[in-house]
């Protein structure tokens, strides 16, 4: 793990405090930078901020164990993960060929926000879905009551295990003790959420929907897809903001690993292009506010860059033991070599400038995986579009990659917007298309990009590339970092 510096590289690592960096060090209000910003006296809180000025970053030394075994790869088929199916509810519709094409293209899917009347918000266009069918997936009755988050998820679980040969019939004659879900969401049911208590403050408790309590919660999505499909395996869900679907496919693997599962259906569903969800993330003051010009909006490491845009959809992937696909004669896509989860322990909203915590993340994901840095040469990049944190990931990506002039690094965001806590899962589906394709979908509106980002971001136009091993990126509110590492399928 030569090409790791100042992140551990092995299971024998102690962390210790160094003390406080200089005062000088630059601070963020909401995801905008503030030049010379003082720390406010304990107990104090800034007017208009969502919490209180980020602490001064902690110098924290990694000090790594001295003997460092090379990288080996699993090789018990009990234990490597493949991934025999993938399914998607996106901006672009729910086929994942189209999809990816669309990608491929650069066609952005932002656009003006029609769901409902935006006109007085300050940001008024979103990654907005249009035109979704449920029809061959949930029954109509269930259709009209369910939250757009748990409908986009039941349909993208469901494509996803037809994509892997586990339609209904087949499902009816495997022991689905052994087959899992783990679809997360970082906001839930949102618009059931807000409907309620509105029914609440406007009627009333007596007028409240008996749904409201049911179709809000986080667990929902993994829930309903299991009752559905009869999947009695290893069943919950995750919620780490934006950080979502990453967590859920490392939590799956996991359990694969473990022997708990033969197969995990995980990813992560949003729903939250609607008022209460959108004036939230206004009032963060996170979000671009480029009204006029709404598919320019997302630009990832781009100087003129604003804020992210918000999008929505589901992503989730079939997750199988590699032993148990070979029995059941499954079609391989890719496969999962390894992740890591962890947390900034800095701020609510803003990430470390440093990238310790990201530049962790990442090492631990290799090691886990028993693959090295020389290794990966594609990075599915978080880059959501906002000043602090579009550096701060590329400042831990040159920590951990000290060459990366083989890398190609994309913003999937750029084109669609944010996925919130779906996210992870769309872009594990992009990064394991440029896999089998060797096609790398563009980076948009890159017109103007940080001196600082040296990396081959795939401006403007697709490019040709063959991709050794992929990294897909996820970083949540709170702190939270995931990193999937994902790689063609050999035997």
């Amino acid at each position: 793990m030569a090409g790791i510096a100042g992140v551990a590289c092995s299971s024998n690592v102690l962390f210790r405090e160094m003390g406080s960096h200089e005062a000088s060090m630059a601070q963020y209000n909401g995801l905008r930078p503030v030049e010379n910003m003082q720390m406010a006296p304990v107990g104090s809180k800034p007017s208009g901020s969502i919490s209180s000025p980020a602490p001064k970053l902690r110098a924290i030394r990694a000090v790594v164990s001295q003997t460092v075994s090379a990288p080996k790869r699993e090789k018990d088929p009990r234990k490597r993960v493949v991934v025999t199916g993938m399914g998607l509810v996106s901006v672009y519709g729910s086929d994942i060929d189209t999809f990816y094409n669309k990608l491929l293209e650069g066609e952005s899917g932002i656009s003006l926000i029609d769901r409902f009347d935006a006109s007085s918000f300050s940001v008024r266009f979103a990654g907005q879905i249009r035109d979704f069918s449920s029809k061959g997936y949930i029954d109509g009755k269930n259709d009209r009551r369910l939250d757009d988050c748990w409908r986009y998820c039941l349909v993208a679980g469901k494509r996803a295990l037809v994509d892997a040969n586990l339609g209904s019939e087949i499902l009816e004659n495997m022991d689905r003790t052994r087959i899992g879900v783990l679809v997360g969401t970082g906001m839930g049911g949102l618009s059931a959420f807000s409907s309620g208590v509105e029914s609440l403050v406007q009627k009333g408790y007596k007028k409240m929907s008996p749904f409201f309590i049911p179709y809000s919660i986080t667990n929902m999505g993994s829930a309903l897809l299991a009752i559905d499909t009869g999947l009695m395996g290893p069943n919950y869900s995750i919620s780490t903001a934006c950080a979502t679907a990453n967590y859920c496919l490392y939590s799956a693997a996991n359990h694969i690993r473990r022997g708990e599962a033969d197969i995990m259906v995980a990813g992560g569903t949003e729903a939250a292009v609607m008022p209460t969800g959108v004036g939230g993330f206004i009032a963060c003051r996170a979000l671009s506010q480029r009204n006029e010009d709404p598919e320019k909006a997302s630009r990832p490491w781009d100087k003129s860059r604003d804020g992210f845009v918000m999008g929505e959809g589901s992503g989730v992937l079939i997750m199988e033991s590699l032993e148990h696909a070979m029995k059941r004669g499954a079609n391989i896509i890719a496969e999962y070599l390894g992740g890591a989860v962890n947390c900034d322990a800095h701020h609510m909203t803003d990430p470390r400038s440093d990238g310790l915590g990201v530049s962790t993340c990442i090492a631990k994901s290799l090691v886990d995986a028993g693959v090295s840095p020389e290794e990966v040469n594609y990075i599915n990049a978080h880059a959501t579009s906002t000043l602090a944190g579009d550096l701060a990931e590329v400042n831990a990506i040159k920590k951990v990659f000290k060459d990366t002039s083989e890398i190609k690094m994309n913003g999937t965001k750029s084109i669609i917007g944010h996925g919130l806590g779906a996210a992870g899962g769309l872009e594990a589906i992009t990064t394991i298309k440029a896999i089998t394709t060797g096609w790398l979908h563009p980076t948009i509106n890159q017109d103007n990009i940080e001196p600082d980002v040296t990396i081959d971001t795939v401006p403007k136009v697709k490019k040709q590339h063959e991709v050794n091993v992929a990294i897909s990126n996820s970083f949540g509110f709170g702190g939270h970092n995931s990193v999937v590492v994902l790689g063609p399928f050999t035997p």
